[in-house]
């Protein structure tokens, strides 16, 4: 079996799974013998280049992302490959960045830092995280590890998803109910995939609904929301927001989100942490493992 990772990736595989692997960066020239890769492993922050590579590649059979998302592989995925994404790999950086950036922006903390240059005293007071109301929008696994992450803020923790019912002793309601739960919280946390249903799900209406002062936190993908929709509620002070991602992506210089009062901005690196290689090399030695002994892959997403 020839497999195409990341270097970062093969250095800490054990030695019963690097048969046959080769290693390869975003940037690099392609390899020789694309003919021959049955399973690709795409880079962590790969490019729409990278990705075009399994044109190249007849004989793939597989393809495992170092991400959750997968919107942009399954855009050019071939006809036949079975997809799979890294489901379990960011829960632990992506959650600990979600109530961060939360607690960031009702303490205030980015504005404190922005004035610290010029040795400005903030003294006010400040929402808190303790005794609101927070709902999880996506309650998937990462939305779960968010959960379990604001155990103990003394907070109200909600869900919504797909499917209602009660998980880890938080109750989840059905999407359907999601725009009569928006005017009841006081901070939502945006996790879901990026999918046609997804896409722009944020927009005037949903924000709208949301009570005044509330807080808006996505660490799901840009185009969840509509960018001009919530620059326009943030200007007029009604709403907060702490993006760890944008539409577009990555923001521009001259955006005005950039200069939109009660916006905090992170750099999409919700997942890019010291928590991530040891587990995407967990991951990746199971899956080569369960690749070779013929046995079902975990975190199909698509076949």
């Amino acid at each position: 079996m020839s497999i195409l990772l990341p270097s970062d990736i093969r250095a800490g595989l054990p030695a019963d799974v690097t048969a046959g692997a080769v290693a390869w960066d975003s940037g690099d020239p392609p390899p020789s013998g694309l003919s021959g890769v049955e399973v690709f492993i795409p880079p962590y922050t790969a490019t729409a280049d990278d990705l075009a590579l399994m044109s190249r590649m007849p004989a793939l059979r597989v393809v495992q992302t170092l991400t959750a998302g997968v919107d942009n592989v399954l855009a050019v995925l071939p006809e036949g490959v079975t997809l799979c994404n890294a489901a379990g790999v960011h829960d632990a950086s992506t959650a600990e960045l979600a109530v961060g950036l939360a607690l960031a922006s009702l303490r205030h903390l980015d504005d404190f830092a922005r004035v610290m240059p010029d040795g400005r005293w903030l003294y006010a007071r400040h929402k808190a995280l303790a005794d609101t109301r927070v709902l999880i929008v996506g309650f998937g696994s990462i939305g779960r590890a968010i959960a379990r992450r604001l155990d103990g803020f003394e907070c109200e923790v909600l869900g919504v998803a797909r499917t209602a019912r009660e998980e880890d002793g938080v109750v989840v309601h059905a999407r359907a109910d999601l725009p009569a739960l928006l005017p009841t919280v006081d901070v939502v946390i945006l996790i879901v995939p990026l999918t046609p249903e997804t896409r722009g799900m944020v927009d005037s209406a949903f924000l709208a609904r949301m009570r005044d002062g509330a807080l808006l936190v996505n660490v799901s993908r840009g185009p969840v929301v509509d960018t001009d929709a919530l620059v326009t509620e943030c200007t007029s002070g009604r709403l907060r927001a702490a993006l760890d991602v944008t539409d577009p992506e990555p923001l521009p210089a001259d955006h005005p989100l950039w200069r939109t009062p009660g916006v905090l901005v992170s750099p999409h690196v919700g997942g890019n942490t010291s928590a991530f290689l040891p587990r995407a090399r967990r991951l990746v030695a199971a899956q080569l493992r369960r690749q070779r002994a013929g046995e079902p892959l975990a975190n199909v997403v698509s076949r």
